[in-house]
């Protein structure tokens, strides 16, 4: 219970708020991200960690598990068998501005490569107004292949998405 306390202090922040969009009762961040915590989600909610101390939150998909999703970005860009999405925050306001995110984005994609033999690439679709996050995809070795419009996470937002790719390493070099 105390990582959903934790959360939903992060959700409030106005940093995170504005492009997370999440309801932050107990009961909302509850329902939203219990299944996951219990094993009844097919999706992955990663605690990250620096200096012992937890500082954001990414989750990772198959677009597989989610095909209303996966029909969403397909619209945009192609979605390769075995593809998989994340979606992160850095939720503690003191460690915004720091790198953290771009290196919690290489660590859970290397931590992807690993868990994951059979995921192809990681795709990530952002609003095109969050120029911090798409920034950040970028240092972590991300590379944009297209722009489009989606369903924005928050209404306040436009359509307009960019995406990122990388896809797994080839073994060997």
């Amino acid at each position: 219970m105390g990582d959903f306390a934790l959360l939903r202090r992060w959700l409030e922040q106005p940093h995170v708020a504005r492009w997370w969009n999440h309801e932050t009762s107990d009961e909302a961040v509850m329902r939203d991200f219990g299944p996951a915590a219990k094993g009844e989600e097919p999706s992955e909610d990663l605690l990250v960690f620096a200096d012992g101390r937890p500082f954001g939150l990414v989750q990772c998909s198959l677009f597989a598990d989610y095909p209303e999703y996966a029909a969403e970005m397909a619209a945009v860009v192609e979605v390769p068998e075995g593809a998989m999405t994340i979606d992160y925050l850095v939720g503690d306001p003191e460690q915004t501005g720091r790198g953290l995110g771009t290196e919690m984005i290489r660590a859970v994609v290397a931590g992807i490569w690993a868990r994951h033999p059979d995921v192809s690439c990681v795709i990530v679709p952002v609003s095109a107004a969050n120029r911090r996050s798409w920034r950040a995809l970028e240092r972590a070795g991300m590379r944009r292949v297209g722009e489009g419009e989606m369903e924005p996470d928050n209404p306040a937002d436009g359509p307009e998405h960019v995406v990122y790719r990388v896809d797994r390493p080839v073994r060997g070099s």
